[in-house]
């Protein structure tokens, strides 16, 4: 083969490593920025087991952007309805093992009760 032939093979094979380089640098990079764009964020969760006609615990401190999630454990319905006026969050009755969640985004303290049984009273501070 000619010394002009090979030349040529080689700079096409040369300029071909350079293309696919960099169309693999620039498919890595989109698919890297994409995959942290995609990647959900972890946010705060605190849980109030509703049991034995309480709140348990009965107050709870937590972070703004906090998931509040009530669960009833117990045999009979139950809510967890802030208090006050505008009221903030209701979950509806909750049977048991039923769930309701609630985030808080404004700082402040929070007061609620059940519905169905006014004597059971709990309260979220949000700092």
């Amino acid at each position: 083969m000619k010394p002009a032939k090979c030349l040529s093979i080689v700079l096409s094979i040369a300029c071909a490593i350079i293309v696919f380089q960099t169309v693999l640098s620039k498919v890595t990079a989109e698919s890297t920025a994409m995959g942290a764009a995609t990647q959900p964020t972890s946010q705060p969760a605190a849980t109030v087991r509703i049991d034995n006609f309480a709140f348990e615990p009965k107050e709870l401190d937590i972070a703004v952007g906090t998931t509040v999630t009530w669960q009833n454990a117990d045999d009979v319905p139950h809510t967890a309805t802030s208090k006050g006026d505008p009221q903030v969050f209701d979950s509806g009755p909750l049977d048991t093992d039923d769930k309701f969640s609630f985030t808080f985004s404004t700082p402040g303290t929070y007061g609620y009760y059940c519905k169905v049984h006014p004597h059971m009273t709990g309260t979220v501070i949000v700092k």
